[in-house]
């Protein structure tokens, strides 16, 4: 399952919860259901709603430099809605197998993917 990939101890996302909470709340079937049924209909709407697309950067300064004048001295990362993260990997890992399966990347390709 794609979920099991991430880490338990990353950072929390910028809806507050990290891999370990979804991680403990996937399993019971119930909820794992109903985050399964918001990918589906995101796909089948061709629809991926705002709140999925909001983010948040925050700048982080790099250890042990002298000076920090300069933008590369500071390392950005961005946060997330943690559950959108998790959707958009399943649909990434869905339509590479059906790249694969349907043969629509050459062989020659194949390396980079799973």
């Amino acid at each position: 399952m794609a979920i099991l990939k991430f880490r338990n101890d990353s950072t929390p996302k910028l809806d507050k919860l990290s891999w370990r909470h979804i991680k403990d709340i996937i399993k019971d079937m119930e909820y794992l259901d109903k985050i399964i049924n918001i990918a589906n209909t995101c796909i089948e709407l061709e629809h991926w709603p705002l709140h999925f697309k909001t983010s948040t950067s925050i700048i982080i300064p790099k250890s042990n430099k002298e000076l920090y004048n300069t933008p590369k001295m500071f390392r950005p990362i961005v946060l997330l809605n943690i559950l959108s993260k998790l959707i958009e990997k399943v649909i990434r890992e869905r339509l590479q197998f059906q790249a694969l399966l349907k043969e629509f990347i050459h062989p020659c390709q194949v390396g980079g993917l799973k």
